[in-house]
């Protein structure tokens, strides 16, 4: 055992964080070949696994809580993370504690060194920390894993896991084009590599071009395969406190759920985690009240979450998630004043998100911060944008914790705060509450 073993959590967080200098993509196989020399911990519970382009966290949260809610232990394996590396790994709706991190990363460290001295791969970031999940999941011992895949599907490492009991597919939409190929199709290719033979699939079938290619996935690999549309849902209320919604089928028949959330894509995800429950409803149990209760108090962070009373924080940073939140913000715009806290990090195309912002949306104030580090776009750069699109008064802030003050102050009794653009900024805002900002 070599002497670095010995590392506290901080050094341990540190080392992984540096991992991604010293590695490249490795193929599934060395993925399998690590889990089989850590024990095969992925075949000591049953995994739902998930991928998409949007909705995938939130339709992971869905049927955690429903889970939980049922009686059944649930891990969650999801990324990125907005404060501490820990929220990556959930047990029954918490982050584990430092001292369960420590363990696990120990025997997959141990594992790594192995590799490396046997002149084979060092894992990657996300491998390691998905090694880490599976080894932390089976020794808590939990029924289930809600297993969210990084990026892709076909090539991921989550993929790695060969027998779940059902795959997800959220909506899919143009993101990482660079690695997922530029056409719906190819995308929609890609994450539909996590389909298993045999295995259901829930997909979302609102664009037809990813459809069509789930759909046939699924039939050459011979799995049940079951669509969820938009059409298939009746939004009943939504106000802001949340939403209430039916998904009529044989099944729900018209039963009202409710869900802590203000953004009407929301519906989408919940419904495909209903679906998932109704697939799986002869291998899982799951009484009626447990599906309404779990909803109702699913917890999400940073996709339109409401963390202060009138203030939402929105990680959005793709077409398709910008277009959503001008959806929710227009729908609030006629009842009261909204303010806006922005910021995005360079690998975004920041101006296309500014313009679609402001033509549908006026404020009563912009606030324009940085975020990101290394990957920040200055402050004044992105106020920039805004004036040249039409929005004169956008103010500079560029410390992010002095910024949301600022928004706090403008917002006022009466109005709504959208904080929006970047997970990091996010991850800013719920560290300045954690400081008792704003309570």
């Amino acid at each position: 055992m070599s002497g670095d073993f010995f590392m506290n959590y901080e050094e341990a967080v540190a080392y992984i964080e540096e991992t991604p200098k010293f590695t490249t993509k490795n193929k599934l196989e060395h993925t399998k070949e690590c889990l089989h020399r850590l024990g095969n911990p992925q075949n000591k519970f049953r995994v739902v696994h998930v991928a998409g382009t949007n909705g995938k966290g939130s339709t992971c949260a869905f049927l955690t809580s429903v889970l939980r809610e049922a009686g059944y232990s649930c891990g969650l394996f999801t990324s990125p993370h907005l404060v501490v590396i820990n929220e990556r790994f959930q047990i029954n709706e918490k982050n584990i504690d430092n001292d369960t991190f420590l363990l696990a990363f120990q025997k997959v460290k141990k594992l790594a060194d192995e590799l490396v001295a046997e002149g084979s791969y060092h894992p990657t970031y996300f491998e390691f920390l998905f090694l880490m999940g599976m080894v932390i999941f089976a020794d808590a011992n939990v029924d289930y894993v809600i297993l969210e895949t990084g990026l892709g599907g076909r090539l991921d490492a989550t993929t790695a896991v060969e027998n779940p009991i059902a795959c997800v597919i959220t909506s899919i939409s143009f993101d990482h084009m660079q690695y997922l190929g530029n056409t719906i199709e190819a995308i929609a290719g890609e994450k539909a590599g996590i389909i298993v033979p045999g295995v259901p699939v829930i997909y979302d079938g609102n664009s037809s071009a990813a459809a069509g290619v789930i759909r046939s996935k699924a039939q050459e690999l011979g799995s049940p395969y079951y669509e969820v549309k938009k059409s298939d849902t009746q939004i009943i209320r939504n106000t802001r406190s949340g939403i209430d919604f039916s998904y009529e089928n044989e099944y729900y028949g018209n039963t009202v759920f409710s869900l802590p959330f203000i953004a009407e894509y929301q519906v989408m995800n919940a419904s495909l985690a209903l679906k998932t429950i109704e697939v799986l409803k002869s291998q899982i149990k799951i009484p009626a009240e447990a599906i309404q209760k779990g909803l109702l108090e699913t917890r999400w962070q940073g996709r339109m979450e409401t963390v202060l009373p009138g203030v939402i924080v929105d990680g959005a940073h793709n077409e398709d998630g910008v277009e959503k939140f001008v959806e929710t913000a227009a729908h609030f715009q006629n009842d009261c004043p909204l303010t806006l806290l922005f910021s995005a990090v360079d690998d975004k195309d920041y101006t296309d998100m500014i313009h679609a912002i402001l033509d549908k949306i006026s404020f009563r104030h912009v606030i324009v911060t940085q975020v990101g580090g290394y990957r920040k776009v200055p402050a004044e750069k992105l106020a920039d944008i805004f004036r040249k699109e039409g929005c004169p008064s956008a103010e500079v802030v560029e410390n992010a914790e002095e910024a949301f003050r600022k928004a706090l102050d403008t917002k006022g009794e009466d109005g709504m705060l959208f904080c929006v653009g970047s997970l990091y900024l996010v991850g800013e805002i719920k560290t300045a509450i954690l400081k008792g900002i704003g309570k």
